[in-house]
């Protein structure tokens, strides 16, 4: 593998600000995008009974195909995205139940777009990020944050981590 990368999108509007970020970054690099708000991926539960769920072939793919994984995700309540909260906790499935998947985390790169109507985050926004890559074995490569009060035609929108 090249070094293939995939932004995982996390946002409840579909044509958002973090969105726009990302559709950006998209047409600049040629990433490919996944949107999860196009999954059906249910919240993490201790019995498996999401197993039919959206959430391992989506999963499963992003590996097969991909070896940077930069999640987007827009600020809400201090925290990422419901969305991708979901994403995120569902990786208990790849150390509990599928854990042949979960070992091809091992290795694999992360990033972060953020986006808030504010210059600038406390870095505490990302720990979840760095803990999750350091548990798993993967590395993080950094975050990049955008103000959507300030986005327009001449923001430039870059990724100085990858």
């Amino acid at each position: 593998m090249e070094n293939k990368k995939v932004i995982i999108l996390g946002s409840s509007r579909k044509n958002g600000n973090t969105t726009r970020i990302v559709d950006e970054i998209a047409k600049e690099t040629g990433i490919d995008v996944v949107n999860l708000s196009d999954y059906n991926i249910s919240h993490y539960d201790y019995e498996s009974k999401n197993i039919e769920d959206d959430f391992l072939p989506l999963i499963k793919g992003i590996l097969e195909k991909y070896d940077t994984l930069i999640f987007a995700t827009p600020i809400y309540w201090y925290n990422m995205s419901g969305i991708m909260k979901v994403f995120f906790d569902r990786f208990s499935d790849l150390i509990r139940i599928e854990k042949e998947t979960g070992r091809k985390l091992r290795g694999k790169k992360i990033g972060v777009i953020s986006n808030s109507h504010d210059n600038e985050i406390e870095d505490s926004f990302y720990i979840p990020f760095k803990k999750t890559a350091d548990y798993l074995g993967m590395e993080y490569l950094g975050h990049a944050h955008f103000n959507a009060n300030i986005l327009n035609q001449q923001t430039k929108i870059e990724l100085t981590f990858i």
